[in-house]
């Protein structure tokens, strides 16, 4: 487990659970996904959003959460950018270089999830 330092932001429960109803609802809408991942990568990329706190829970939460669903469903670089939150995002704040290398800190997550298209 984690120890956080400091406090989580208020807003940051509400789209951990959005993001979490997008990707297990039936059949998946994988714009919706997008939308509700982007809200929650573009909190952590603010100043009042990227603190250890709320990069350190969304990590967490991801690594914790057994979403139940078939992952062959989802388009290869979406599935990757999800499992990607579960990588470095943790040290996003405390060692940013480590997260930098490995491409877990929000603003890189947010950009690959930024170029990628439902389409593709």
């Amino acid at each position: 487990m984690f120890e956080f330092s400091g406090e989580v932001s208020p807003e940051l429960s509400p789209l951990l659970t959005q993001v979490y109803e997008k990707i297990v609802a039936k059949p998946p809408d994988f714009q919706e996904i997008k939308v509700s991942l982007e809200k929650l990568l573009y909190i952590l990329t603010t100043e009042s959003g990227r603190t250890s706190a709320n990069c350190k829970m969304t990590d967490q939460f991801f690594s914790l959460t057994d979403f139940e669903v078939d992952w062959d469903q989802f388009p290869e670089t979406l599935a990757e950018i999800i499992g990607d939150i579960s990588g470095t995002l943790h040290d996003a704040v405390d060692y940013p270089e480590i997260a930098r290398n490995y491409g877990g800190l929000p603003e890189q997550l947010l950009d690959r999830l930024r170029k990628w298209q439902p389409n593709d």
